[in-house]
């Protein structure tokens, strides 16, 4: 898998979440992280997970998508936060199964010159 839309049709094991990294684990025993590594003068965290993780655990994923908002504009129905820094951009993740259904909403915030994205990638 390379993208995080590849997670739809698995069924996930475990999913943990670490300090601003989630680490997605599926029935196979592959892993996945979803992070940021963090650089200078820049900020990508975790600003809200809305749903229950565990809805997400031992069922098929139905949908996996990405959502990458405008950058330098927040979305509607997200409550603006005070933005230090010259380029901000809001970056969703969104997962559904039969039992549930979550968002991980992700703020990067930096000087204009460092990125400001979120990564999807096989851990370890």
């Amino acid at each position: 898998m390379e993208r995080f839309e590849d997670l739809k049709g698995k069924i996930l094991s475990e999913i943990k979440n670490k300090d601003d990294e989630l680490i997605f684990t599926l029935n196979t025993g592959e892993k996945y992280r979803l992070y940021h590594e963090q650089d200078c003068c820049e900020s990508v965290y975790i600003e809200e997970i809305i749903g229950d993780l565990e809805d997400l655990v031992n069922t098929p994923i139905l949908l996996a998508e990405e959502v990458v908002h405008e950058p330098g504009t927040t979305p509607k129905g997200v409550e603006p936060k005070e933005v230090y820094d010259d380029s901000f951009l809001w970056t969703f993740y969104k997962l559904v199964t039969i039992s549930g259904a979550v968002t991980i909403r992700w703020l990067g915030q930096s000087n204009g010159y460092y990125s400001e994205s979120v990564n999807f990638a096989k851990a370890g």
